[in-house]
């Protein structure tokens, strides 16, 4: 049975202050609990400190949102994974869509910054998805695949790395694929992977309280990577909650 990982993308959200104080919620609610799900949360790298202070001692994983593909260097602005790692991280989100719109990222540039999390023992969520102009056209199976051929590092396996689905048009507009939709597009990621049965398959796009349930109980859904509805400790408890 794959177990199911929700995990929350902060973005470029939280001061000091709030990021200490959403960390420290997400730990108490997490605390004294039985869970049928692995959590995780993904703070901007100036609270990834606190963060993991907060969390220490619970069942709360930490990630980075993004890492270089080199381990060290003269890369002024850049996070390598080892860093990452040294700090007490798990897992690293890699080609979100908002670091390939705005950070022209390409799929050989995700695929070399995994492995490069891998080789400093952290976990990738690999995302990949199609824009709103890409599912209109009918595209959307044939862009995934590429994105997965191209992003997906060599000797990853089911165990140490995680797939994003993320459709960039339900991304924080409150729009979601169909179930059937959804299905399908996990279903097709599953068999081109080439990692087999056992890799775990986040869907991202709005997922909420409201939304979580049913999408969770998908056959290849195995978690969440969640945006908007991570930064209230509340709302992300209520999604880890409705894990099946």
């Amino acid at each position: 049975m794959r177990r199911k990982l929700i995990a929350g993308n902060w973005k470029m959200n939280g001061l000091l202050a709030d990021g200490v104080s959403l960390a420290s919620q997400v730990a108490e609610l997490a605390k004294p609990r039985s869970h049928d799900c692995d959590l995780l949360i993904c703070p901007p790298f100036t609270l990834l400190i606190e963060a993991l202070r907060a969390v220490a001692g619970t069942p709360v994983a930490v990630g980075g949102q993004d890492c270089h593909a080199k381990l060290s260097g003269a890369h002024t602005g850049d996070v390598s994974p080892q860093m990452l790692t040294d700090l007490g991280c798990r897992y690293v989100i890699l080609g979100h869509s908002e670091r390939r719109a705005d950070h022209g990222e390409t799929d050989a540039e995700v695929k070399a910054k995994a492995e490069a999390a891998l080789a400093a023992n952290l976990t990738p969520i690999v995302c990949v998805g199609e824009t709103e102009s890409e599912r209109d056209s009918g595209k959307t199976l044939e862009v995934v695949g590429r994105q997965l051929k191209g992003s997906l590092p060599e000797g990853g396996t089911a165990e140490k790395v995680v797939i994003a689905y993320e459709p960039v048009w339900a991304i924080g507009t409150g729009r979601t694929p169909t179930l059937d939709e959804v299905e399908e597009v996990h279903a097709m990621i599953r068999r081109e992977s080439g990692l087999g049965a056992g890799v775990r398959i986040l869907y991202g796009g709005s997922m909420k309280p409201s939304n979580a349930k049913e999408l969770l109980a998908l056959p290849d859904v195995d978690g969440g990577l969640i945006g908007g509805a991570s930064l209230k400790a509340a709302d992300f408890w209520a999604i880890a909650s409705a894990c099946p």
